[in-house]
């Protein structure tokens, strides 16, 4: 058994999530994951569990929220999976 870092539960169906940067992670639902890894979003601060945008770096919930907080570059923000900015 393996315990989440994020509750302390001691749980058999524990899993562990590797990072980009090559950090691992236990948790035991994808709440706890949710709550230790999800970004928050740079506008109104709410945790991005869906498809967010990135602009400059920054992570945002949506392109209206981009739009709203990074000018010009924000501007050419469209709410779409799988689009990535220049």
């Amino acid at each position: 058994m393996a315990t989440c870092e994020v509750c302390g539960n001691d749980y058999w169906m524990a899993f562990e999530v590797r990072t980009v940067s090559g950090d691992t992670h236990t948790f035991d639902s994808f709440e706890c994951a949710i709550h230790r890894l999800a970004p928050i979003c740079e506008h109104c601060q709410v945790k991005i569990v869906g498809h967010g945008v990135e602009v400059n770096g920054r992570f945002f919930c949506s392109g209206h929220s981009a739009r709203a907080v990074e000018g010009a570059q924000g501007a050419e923000i469209r709410d779409a999976v799988g689009v990535r900015p220049s």
